[in-house]
């Protein structure tokens, strides 16, 4: 019996003494990421300067798009005994000169006008064709979008010689219808001033412009992710014409949205776009865009912090082997996949910040979630020493850097000559973004970060 009770005992001991050789194993409950549906995020108001450049050409490219073939057509003879039919025959040239417009254009009259008296019937008429190129002179004031002129018929340059119809023949009368053409001036200078206003409202290209800079696009493919421009109001400064420009000063006053998911629809209202005029506009950008960084990508990150790393405290140890983030109740928690004197999962929580310097995203106000805590308590109270869980935390970091290099990179096209449609280019600069703030999605965290910059849109070559 003595032998047997000493076999046992012996048995005993091992066993306990295996049993303290052997790393405990921690059994903690997950904490259930948040489920979110899917959500807009709204920066503050924007600010975006756009000096408008407007070539000549393209008004004169506007113009002949309003004045074509039969640009005049007067059949009443009875207003003021004269009928009259204006044809243009070329394109119309406008150029600029000693501040003012100067329109060439080519053109043939008809012209049809009775003389005499009514008095029992003693009146005639006469037909008279002019052929040739009408020079005009107009004043402008462009103010709003709109250019509006006051015109004079500077010069007439006869293609052919001028002539009236008698007897069914073309008889020229040159030297008799120089001095008598102040019937004609008028009504051609009306009819030019009429089209220049009708063609140069800009303020509907200016709405499409807006239009497609207000469709949303695409700014990351593999996080879904889309940016979106809302325009509120427009300020315009009055224009000045120069030699073969005409340049006015905009500023546009935007939300920017950026989401996570399908693509957002284009909610522009072109009648619910304010025009504002200003005596001038700040010369700046000063835009929001969002650094987005996925779970599954930051926990890849910080997983490669850990390798190679033990945390110790005495005889004890561990290695983080893995790291897992997701989104809970407004913060993130951290799951920490660990060997050595512990195997298992503890799962921290904290809430995410920025350094500037490093440009780096960290975890402030760290702790290990109450579920977590309780079983560390009895099992692995050493764990809990705040030494190991700030040697855990400076290694659950990691670098945005390439985020915000991809966010100004997805943005640079869009200042580079881009065409939003056919005929109008922006162009402009970028500045260095600083951060603002982060926000959080069941996806992704989301940093916001603002840069200021520099925009320029030319009107030229539109159909």
């Amino acid at each position: 019996m003595k032998i047997v009770s000493l076999l046992l005992c012996l048995i005993l001991a091992l066993v306990v003494l295996n049993g303290c050789s052997t790393a405990q194993k921690i059994e903690t409950l997950k904490p259930l990421p948040s489920d979110d549906s899917p959500m807009v995020y709204k920066t503050s108001t924007s600010f975006i300067s756009m000096p408008l450049e407007i070539s000549l050409k393209e008004i004169e490219h506007q113009l002949n798009k309003t004045l074509n073939g039969e640009i005049y057509n007067d059949t009443n003879i009875n207003d003021d005994k004269t009928e009259m039919k204006i044809t243009k025959t070329a394109p119309i040239k406008i150029v600029e000169k000693n501040g003012r417009i100067q329109t060439t254009l080519p053109l043939k009259i008809w012209s049809k006008f009775k003389y005499g008296t009514d008095f029992m019937g003693l009146n005639d008429t006469r037909e008279i064709n002019l052929n040739g190129i009408i020079t005009l002179v107009s004043d402008v004031k462009l103010s709003n979008f709109k250019m509006n002129t006051v015109s004079k018929i500077e010069d007439f340059e006869w293609s052919e010689s001028p002539t009236i119809t008698v007897a069914g023949k073309n008889v020229p009368i040159t030297y008799i219808i120089n001095p008598t053409l102040s019937i004609f001036k008028s009504k051609v200078a009306k009819k030019i001033d009429e089209a220049i206003n009708q063609s140069a409202d800009f303020k509907p290209y200016v709405l499409d412009v807006l239009d497609k800079m207000s469709t949303p696009f695409q700014t990351s493919e593999q996080y879904q992710t889309w940016f979106k421009l809302i325009p509120i109001e427009v300020y315009v400064t009055d224009a000045v014409l120069s030699k073969t420009k005409i340049n006015m000063n905009l500023g546009l006053k935007c939300n920017m949205e950026t989401m996570v998911g399908q693509q957002p629809k284009n909610t522009f209202d072109r009648t619910k776009i304010a025009f504002k005029p200003v005596v001038s506009v700040p010369d700046k950008v000063t835009a929001n865009i969002a650094a987005i960084s996925t779970y599954d990508s930051a926990s890849k990150i910080i997983t490669a912090n850990f390798k190679g790393k033990e945390f110790a405290s005495g005889k004890r140890k561990i290695v983080v082997q893995n790291v897992s983030l997701w989104h809970k109740d407004s913060k993130i928690i951290i799951a920490l996949d660990m060997t050595g004197s512990i195997n298992g999962t503890i799962y921290l929580s904290g809430i995410p910040n920025y350094n500037s310097i490093t440009k780096e995203i960290y975890f402030d106000q760290m702790d290990y979630v109450l579920n977590t805590k309780g079983l560390l308590t009895k099992t692995a109270n050493w764990l809990l020493q705040g030494m190991i869980l700030r040697k855990i935390q400076e290694n659950c970091r990691y670098s945005i850097k390439e985020n915000l290099d991809e966010g100004k990179k997805n943005m640079l096209p869009y200042l580079n000559n881009y065409s939003p449609m056919k005929g109008v280019f922006v162009n402009g600069t970028m500045n260095d973004f600083e951060f603002e703030k982060v926000e959080l999605t069941d996806k992704a965290m989301i940093a916001f970060i603002t840069t200021t910059g520099k925009m320029k849109v030319l009107i030229d070559g539109m159909e």
